[in-house]
C-alpha cells in the first residue's frame, strides 16, 4: 500500500515540475510574442510616410498645374494625371483605413482620424476637381485660370488639415507602444504570482489530497472485485431471463399474427358468401321480378293512348324498367359474377375489362390464356379476381388512367397477375406498412391482406406521374 501511495504522489510531484516548466516557457513565448507585437508598430511609420507625402504630393501637383495654366516648361517627368491618380488613391487609402503594404494590408480604428478626414473630403473634392479641370484640354484659359485659384486658395486647408492628421497619426502610434509596454510588465508580474500561487496553494494540497484518495482507492479495490464477481454472476441469469423473455414474445407474436390471418380469412370468406347469397337474391328474386315487370310492360305497346303524353310516359316507363334491369344486373355482376364459378378466373377477368372499358372512360385491356381454365381452388379464385377488381377501382377512380393492362400468367405451380397503368401514380414510400383490417375501406390494405392470406408475392412499383404497376405471384 505504501509503495503505491509513494509511486504515485512522486509521479504527481514529477508532472506538476514539467507543468510548472511549461507555464513558465508559455510565459517567456507570450513576452517575447508582445515583442515582436511592438516591432510590429513600425507599419505605423509607413502610414506616416503616406500621410506626410500626400503633402508633398499635393504641393507637386500645385505647382504643376501652376506651371501649366502659364504655359511654363516643367522639369518634372512624371506625368500630371499619374501623380493625380496617385494622391487620389492614397487620400481614399487613408480615408478607407486600409493601407497595402508588401506582406498584407495595415487597418486602425480611430475615431479622431474619421473626423480629421471627414472634414479634409469637401476640400480634397474641391481640389481634385480642379486638378482634373487643369488637365483637360477641352477647356477655355479663363477657366483654367480660375480652377487654378481655388487650387491656390485650397491648398493651404489642405497642408494644414494634413499635418494635423500626420501628427495624430504619431500620436496614437506612441500610445499604442506605451500602453503595449506597460501590458508587457503587467503579465510579467501577473506569470510570476501566479507560478508561486500555484507552487504554494495548488502543489502540495494536491499532492495530500492524491495519497489520501489513492490510499483509499485501494482499500476498496477488494470489495469492489467481490461486488464485480457478484454482479457477473447476476448479469449471467439476468441474460437467461431476457433470452427465455424474448422467446416467449416471438412466440406470442407469432401466434398474433396467425389469430389475424384467420380473423381476416373469416372476414373475407364471409364477406364473400353473404356477397354471393346477396347476388343470387337480385338475380334470382328481384331480377325476375322486374323481367316479368319488363313483359308485361312490352305486352301493352299494343293499347292505343288517347293522350300523347302518356304514351311518352308510357315509353319512359319502358326504358326505365329497362336500365333498372341492367342495373340490377351489373350490382349482381360486381358482387359475386357467374362467370368465376362457370369458366373461371381468366374469362372472369376478360368481362372484367370488357365492362370496365364501357362504363369508364379508360381502355382496359386483357392478356391471358382464355382457352383452358386454370386449376386452383374456389377461394384462390374469389382472391385474385378482388384484387385484380380492387386495383382496377384504384386506376380508374384515383388514379385517374386513361389505359389499364392486366395479364394473367400460369405455370405448373405458379399463377401471376400483373396490372398496369399509365395514372398519376404515388409514393410507394407513403403506404402504411401496419396490417389494417380488411373493413377499413383501404384498397391498398385490402389487396395487401388478400395476397397474405395466399401466401402470395406482392411487389408495387410506382411513381408520381409516372403510373402504378402491381405484380403478385401465388404459388399453386
Amino acid at each position: 500500500m505504501e509503495r503505491l501511495d509513494k509511486r504515485v504522489a512522486g509521479s504527481l510531484t514529477r508532472f506538476y515540475v514539467v507543468a510548472l516548466c511549461v507555464v513558465a516557457m508559455l510565459t517567456i513565448s507570450g513576452l517575447f510574442l508582445i515583442r515582436r507585437t511592438i516591432s510590429s508598430l513600425n507599419h505605423d511609420s509607413r502610414v506616416v510616410n503616406v500621410a506626410g507625402r500626400q503633402r508633398m504630393l499635393s504641393q507637386r501637383l500645385t505647382k504643376l498645374a501652376l506651371l501649366k495654366v502659364n504655359k511654363t516648361p516643367a522639369s518634372d517627368s512624371v506625368r500630371f494625371s499619374v501623380l493625380l491618380n496617385q494622391w487620389r488613391t492614397s487620400h481614399e487609402q487613408l480615408a478607407s483605413r486600409r493601407l497595402p503594404i508588401e506582406d498584407g494590408v495595415v487597418t486602425w480604428k480611430s475615431a479622431a482620424l474619421d473626423t480629421m478626414f471627414s472634414e479634409l473630403e469637401p476640400v480634397f473634392d474641391e481640389m481634385h476637381s480642379q486638378f482634373l479641370a487643369v488637365d483637360s484640354d477641352s477647356i477655355s484659359s479663363t477657366e483654367m485660370q480660375d480652377a487654378l485659384q481655388v487650387i491656390l486658395k485650397n491648398e493651404p486647408l489642405y497642408l494644414d488639415q494634413m499635418d494635423k492628421i500626420v501628427f495624430q497619426f504619431d500620436k496614437e502610434s506612441f500610445q499604442r507602444l506605451e500602453n503595449l509596454e506597460r501590458i508587457e510588465w503587467i503579465l510579467g508580474i501577473m506569470t510570476i504570482l501566479v507560478l508561486l500561487a500555484e507552487g504554494l496553494l495548488i502543489f502540495r494540497p494536491v499532492v495530500n489530497t492524491t495519497r489520501r484518495v489513492v490510499r483509499m482507492l485501494t482499500e476498496s479495490e477488494v470489495a469492489l472485485q467481490l461486488s464485480n464477481q457478484k454482479l457477473k454472476e447476476t448479469n449471467l441469469q439476468l441474460l437467461d431471463i431476457q433470452k427465455e423473455l424474448l422467446v416467449v414474445e416471438e412466440e406470442k407474436y407469432e401466434l398474433q399474427l396467425a389469430e389475424d390471418r384467420i380473423r381476416a380469412a373469416s372476414l373475407i370468406e364471409g364477406q364473400e358468401e353473404e356477397r354471393k347469397r346477396f347476388a343470387l337474391e337480385l338475380h334470382d328474386g328481384i331480377g325476375q321480378m322486374l323481367t316479368g315487370l319488363k313483359l308485361h310492360a312490352e305486352k301493352l305497346k299494343s293499347v292505343q293512348f288517347h293522350d300523347e303524353k302518356n304514351q311518352k310516359r308510357f315509353e319512359q316507363l319502358v326504358s326505365l324498367i329497362q336500365d333498372i334491369i341492367q342495373t340490377t344486373r351489373q350490382i349482381s355482376f360486381n358482387l359475386m359474377p357467374s362467370v368465376l364459378n362457370d369458366f373461371g378466373l381468366t374469362s372472369a377477368l376478360k368481362l372484367l375489362c370488357e365492362q370496365t372499358t364501357e362504363v369508364s372512360r379508360a381502355q382496359v385491356d386483357f392478356e391471358g390464356d382464355t382457352s383452358e381454365r386454370i386449376p386452383m381452388s374456389n377461394l384462390m379464385e374469389t382472391s385474385l379476381y378482388r384484387i385484380a377488381q380492387e386495383a382496377l377501382n384504384n386506376a380508374v377512380k384515383h388514379a385517374q388512367a386513361s389505359r389499364i393492362k392486366i395479364k394473367l400468367e400460369h405455370t405448373r405451380n405458379r399463377v401471376i397477375l400483373e396490372i398496369a397503368d399509365d395514372g398519376k401514380g404515388f409514393s410507394v414510400d407513403d403506404l402504411k406498412t401496419e396490417n389494417f383490417p380488411v373493413t377499413s375501406g383501404n384498397g391498398m390494405e385490402n389487396i395487401r391482406t388478400r395476397s397474405q392470406l395466399l401466401n402470395g408475392k406482392i411487389e408495387i412499383i410506382s411513381k408520381i406521374d409516372g403510373g402504378t404497376k402491381l405484380v403478385l405471384e401465388v404459388e399453386l
